[in-house]
């Protein structure tokens, strides 16, 4: 069997079924791991900018990082679970807790410094203008 989990598994701690029998795991079946997950995005543009938004839900702003360039955007942050249930009282656990990042390559150049992320209803979205190739900037001679 393959030990490298898929981005669902990553995700949401969901099991693989093969031949339609559950892998079987050993009695520590809920384990904290050092993998990242990867967060999932809507990538979409508007007449004026480019736009990302991602879940972020049980996320606070501080916990969030965004660093953007031209060319690209990568957003980490870690979901940090309050609570503190024994492992032996879960009947499952699918929500993802944890570090978490995903760099996405922008569809075309895009203005850094002009750019804005908010975060409502956890919905984190990222607005970014689009770079007007044709404006022309003159240079004073000094």
């Amino acid at each position: 069997m393959d030990s490298k989990k898929s981005f669902f598994e990553r995700l949401t701690g969901a099991t693989r079924v093969v031949d339609d029998e559950i892998e079987t795991q050993d009695e520590n079946w809920i384990e904290e791991s050092n993998e990242e997950g990867q967060l999932s995005v809507d990538v979409f543009q508007t007449a004026n900018e480019v736009v990302i938004k991602a879940m972020t839900a049980g996320v606070k702003p501080d916990d969030l990082d965004v660093e953007i360039n031209q060319e690209m955007v990568t957003i980490q942050g870690e979901r940090k679970d309050a609570s503190k249930v024994e492992k032996d009282n879960y009947f499952s656990q699918e929500l993802y807790w944890g570090r978490f990042s995903r760099t996405i390559l922008l569809p075309q150049e895009i203005d850094p410094s002009e750019s804005d992320a908010t975060i409502k209803d956890g919905m984190l979205i990222i607005r970014m203008p689009k770079m007007d190739k044709r404006r022309v900037q003159k240079l004073k001679i000094k």
